[in-house]
């Protein structure tokens, strides 16, 4: 065999050992990025214990305000809907918190299911309390849960401030006031929502100072 063909050869092996590692590191990055998403939705027996605690803490808040807003609301409605914000505080509190996909939701599944036979309305509490946690989960999924900003909480506390009001525009009779009192009505009902979202993240940073869910898998 000639020097030439000699190199050739060698050249070609080289070429093909090169093709191999390349194809190689594409498919261990194409695996990663594959899992990238997977690993987001995954969650480990930790994040689900850290939720059933915001759960149970959430329904015990709750309870005693659905109460509250259900005798507030034969009597002074537009008092009733001034805690309103209440609902969307455990799922804030999660979001922020732990940072990982419809875990807003699962606090506000949680929650629902802990007030239940406190409640008046039985499992409709559920679904209650999982419309409202919707609006916490929203934004982020907007952004398919890849940014966190402190803004997207408050997105989400103004998008249901504007949506519940429509929603229950008939509930409350809103039609039959003034424009005056129906600006105020959803003056409120954003005050509400936004102070408790501003707590909500208020209380799930000092959680995180005090050292929880520091250590959770992200």
């Amino acid at each position: 065999m000639s020097g030439t063909d000699a190199g050739a050869a060698d050249a070609a092996h080289k070429a093909d050992t090169g093709a191999t590692a390349i194809g190689s590191t594409t498919t261990d990055s194409t695996a990663v990025v594959g899992a990238a998403p997977r690993r987001r939705f995954h969650f480990p027996t930790a994040i689900l214990l850290t939720c059933a605690a915001l759960g149970v803490a959430g329904g015990i808040l709750l309870a005693p305000a659905n109460w509250v807003s259900t005798l507030l609301f034969g009597g002074l409605p537009f008092v009733s809907v001034a805690i309103a914000g209440l609902w969307l505080l455990p799922s804030v509190i999660a979001l922020r918190l732990l940072q990982r996909p419809l875990v807003g939701l699962l606090v506000g599944l949680l929650a629902g299911l802990v007030i239940v036979p406190f409640s008046g309305y039985g499992f409709g509490s559920v679904a209650t309390n999982l419309w409202w946690a919707a609006f916490t989960e929203l934004p982020f999924l907007f952004v398919l849960w890849r940014y966190w900003g402190t803004w997207l909480h408050y997105l989400g506390a103004i998008i249901v401030s504007v949506v519940y009001p429509i929603m229950a525009w008939a509930s409350f009779d809103l039609g039959s006031f003034g424009l005056g009192i129906q600006i105020a009505f959803f003056a409120v009902i954003l005050a509400s929502c936004v102070g408790a979202t501003a707590l909500g993240i208020l209380i799930a940073d000092r959680l995180k100072k005090a050292g929880v869910g520091r250590r959770l898998p992200r």
